[in-house]
């Protein structure tokens, strides 16, 4: 393959490796919420022109994880605490009804897979790495939602995982230092031992907890870290 070929496919996809950089940085919020993304200076870190940066940067929009402002600026997407309630509320509606349709829906394949992702976000709980904990929980999450043999259902779920992905970092940070990180693998454990059991009101039920025990921890973070006027609607409890 000729150097010229070998550059145009370089060119062709670098916008990938500043995408997944990007990514990874916004997840982390190592670029905090309302950062400021400059092409030029992005183009100038890695080392490229502002048309692959450009591409990242519309990928990233689409992920809804920057914002282009009416002056073409794009920020680091702000995350919205007086929207929260809604978020959550939509999470706990989708959480539960995966939950319920794996635990009634499941096959011991589904159940093989679920158990790997519980495994493999202990793993990464072991690691304490934020970034590793978020995306092993979404595949873990989303495992169960495959088996509820939903796609809609499942999709819907992903998005709001997905939107969610910072805010679970601050609810990891919260447990963390609140020495209560155990959770995290206990409550993933109890879903799976409910699913494999077929038990659809107790997954049901412990997905709703799920929810609320990530909705009291964000809040709790918040108000420690942030401000002192965050009020929200508690969760109902599950039917």
């Amino acid at each position: 393959m000729s150097d010229n070929s070998e550059n145009s496919r370089a060119r062709g996809s670098g916008w990938k490796n500043v995408y997944e950089t990007l990514r990874n940085e916004i997840l982390a919020l190592t670029l905090p919420p309302g950062q400021l993304l400059d092409e030029t200076t992005l183009a100038e870190r890695f080392n490229m022109s502002r048309s692959p940066i450009r591409e990242a940067l519309i990928r990233l929009a689409g992920d809804e994880l920057v914002v282009t402002l009416p002056n073409r600026s794009t920020i680091v997407a702000p995350i919205e605490v007086a929207t929260f309630p809604k978020y959550v509320e939509a999470l706990d509606i989708a959480q539960r009804m995966n939950t319920r349709l794996a635990a009634a829906l499941r096959t011991d394949a589904d159940l093989k897979i679920i158990a790997r992702r519980q495994k493999e976000f202990e793993a990464a709980v072991r690691t304490g790495d934020h970034l590793q904990m978020s995306e092993a929980n979404k595949k873990f999450h989303m495992a169960i939602a495959h088996a509820g043999r939903n796609p809609y259902l499942a999709s819907f779920y992903e998005r709001l995982l997905n939107q969610g992905q910072r805010m679970l970092h601050l609810h990891f940070e919260y447990l963390e230092r609140t020495h209560d990180g155990y959770l995290l693998t206990d409550e993933h454990q109890l879903m799976l031992d409910a699913i494999a059991a077929k038990n659809v009101d107790l997954a049901d039920e412990l997905a709703h907890a799920h929810t609320r025990q990530f909705q009291d921890n964000f809040i709790n973070f918040m108000r420690e870290n942030y401000t002192t006027d965050v009020s929200l609607a508690p969760l109902k409890a599950a039917e």
